[in-house]
């Protein structure tokens, strides 16, 4: 996939809440009540993932679930990354 112009990532940006360019990459960090839902918000961003193969970054600490999009293989933010947190806003 084709790496995001500065003009496509400012669109893909403005529709999706909370989530903010880090470099060539895009991040989100979201909030738990406690451990085990941001473990369980944890799996369901594993199993999309797995379908999409497409893999995050994912940091957690404790209540605090951070992750990060990048295409590796492009060398930043594709449609692809795009899609998918798309994907894990449904969820969270």
């Amino acid at each position: 996939m084709t790496k995001l112009t500065e003009e496509q990532m400012g669109e893909a940006l403005s529709g999706l809440a909370g989530w903010e360019r880090e470099g060539e990459a895009i991040v989100k960090t979201f909030q738990f009540e406690w451990f085990t839902p941001g473990m369980g918000f944890v799996t369901q961003v594993a199993l999309l993932a797995e379908r999409f193969d497409h893999h995050p970054d994912i940091d957690i600490r404790y209540k605090t679930v951070r992750i990060l999009l990048t295409s590796h293989d492009s060398g930043g933010v594709t449609e692809r990354d795009v899609n998918l947190a798309k994907e894990i806003e449904a969820i969270a």
